[in-house]
């Protein structure tokens, strides 16, 4: 599987889950509405500055949402959708569950972050069941995120505890949306999705043709705006 030359910006290390949040925060426009999903992605509200202006939404009912609640900040009656506790800021508001999904499915949100058990190369997500025997579903509000979302970035590791790729050729998991993800993050790179197939924007701890050797579809690197 050939691989164009790599002339994108790579670093010496994988990334901690930190990093990433704080490179994914960074990324962000500032001036957007933006819903966090479950998991990693909550990091993220701990790196946004004063200066970005956004605003976070949270499904449970909440547009102002601020940086996670610690030590005497915490006030259990005070959390996002994954029952993690937040903080508001100046201005936050409060509002019915029904009222949340109809933010989210009417497209008034500029970008979600969600985790992913697979992305596939056209940009098909799926993160609410791997489809296992046993396993327990867990779709929230993922699906309307991924379709009502002007922008979907994913936050995951790049490999499965067994070391195999979650950016597939095309996802053998139920699917949450389909042709919705534009951006990935992971530890090991960041990852751009479209009609081209997919384009790498950065590496961490690899080259572009080391990360091929891992990733079961073509990659090329990203052309520099």
């Amino acid at each position: 599987m050939g691989v164009m030359e790599s002339s994108i910006k790579t670093s010496e290390a994988p990334l901690s889950r930190d990093d990433l949040a704080r490179l994914v925060a960074r990324d962000i426009a500032p001036g957007s509405f933006v819903n966090l999903g479950i998991g990693q992605p909550t990091l993220v509200s701990n790196y946004l500055t004063e200066d970005q202006d956004i605003t976070l939404h949270t499904e449970n009912g909440m547009l102002g949402m601020g940086p996670e609640a610690r030590g005497d900040d915490i006030d259990e009656d005070l959390i996002n959708a994954g029952k993690i506790p937040v903080t508001e800021l100046p201005g936050a508001s409060y509002f019915h569950h029904a009222d949340s999904f109809a933010m989210m499915r009417g497209g008034h949100l500029d970008i979600c972050v969600l985790g992913a058990f697979q992305v596939s190369v056209t940009g098909d997500l799926a993160n609410w069941h791997t489809g296992a025997p046993g396993a327990i579903p867990a779709v929230g509000g993922a699906m309307d995120l991924a379709t009502g979302a002007k922008d979907v970035f994913v936050m995951m590791t790049l490999l499965t505890r067994e070391g195999a790729s979650k950016i597939v050729e095309s996802c053998t998991y139920p699917l949450t949306g389909v042709g919705c993800v534009t951006r990935v993050y992971t530890d090991k790179a960041v990852f751009l999705t479209g009609p081209a197939g997919i384009t790498v924007r950065e590496t961490f701890g690899c080259t572009l043709e080391e990360l091929q050797e891992l990733v079961p579809v073509p990659l090329k690197a990203a052309v520099a705006a």
